[in-house]
């Protein structure tokens, strides 16, 4: 699995790009809350999050120079101690992605947020892996998955998606400025066919512990003194007959 970009430089059109990432995030930063925002890599430890209400925002890399260095998939922190997690064009890049994300699920507290940001395969993104000039090149030599299955891994790990939206509508082929007018006509009729999507998920624990049963059959409670009164009406009557 070749390496994830390490700056937002090395992907075409990065300008432009980012701006739209940090765009796309700005709305959620304001409601987010808690103590400690872990950003997963050099793209993710790049974007604005000065808009978050949590103060202690940690960085993390496999490699040298930015914040904590440590392996995606071992995470040097405890359980649950990790209020919202970023992760940006990371999935891509990781030889078993589904490991990335249930590290990330072990450091979140209960109702944390986590925030991915991906190539959709289903858009003009594509075209660059059709390309012998770009099928090497990032983003195009990482591995494209549907959003539709990251939203299932995220359904096992028992978390509520809470946004799955795209934006960004241009191939990364040529100019930003290039292909305008139908960069508008799919963002206008094909509102899926954004080039990079952005899923929400909050983390929801199930409790495990059974509920049982909270009725059962009641069976007739008679008296001493109501049965012995019964039968000495009953015998009053044959007596009488």
């Amino acid at each position: 699995m070749t390496q994830a970009p390490e700056p937002w430089q090395a992907l075409p059109a990065h300008p432009q790009l980012m701006t739209a990432v940090n765009q796309t995030l700005a709305y959620w930063w304001p409601r987010v809350f808690g103590y400690h925002l872990l950003k997963l890599g050099e793209l993710s430890s790049s974007l604005d999050t000065s808009a978050c209400k949590i103060g202690h925002q940690i960085t993390l890399d496999c490699a040298e120079g930015l914040g904590v260095q440590a392996e995606f998939h071992q995470l040097p922190f405890q359980n649950a101690c990790i209020d919202a997690v970023l992760m940006s064009l990371l999935l891509e890049f990781e030889p078993d992605p589904y490991r990335i994300l249930r590290e990330a699920d072990r450091v979140l507290i209960s109702g944390g947020y986590l925030f991915i940001v991906g190539c959709n395969p289903l858009s003009s993104l594509f075209l660059g892996k059709l390309l012998p000039s770009h099928r090497e090149r990032a983003p195009w030599d990482g591995q494209f998955f549907l959003p539709s299955r990251v939203r299932d891994w995220l359904g096992l790990l028992g978390y509520q998606v809470v946004s799955d939206e795209r934006f960004f509508y241009h191939p990364l082929i040529g100019s930003p400025e290039r292909f305008g007018f139908w960069q508008d006509v799919l963002q206008a009729w094909l509102p899926g066919a954004g080039s990079f999507y952005l899923i929400v998920a909050r983390k929801i624990d199930i409790p495990l512990t059974p509920v049982g049963a909270k009725w059962k059959l009641r069976q007739p409670k008679w008296s001493t003194a109501t049965s012995a009164g019964r039968a000495s009406r009953i015998n009053r009557a044959m007596t009488e007959e």
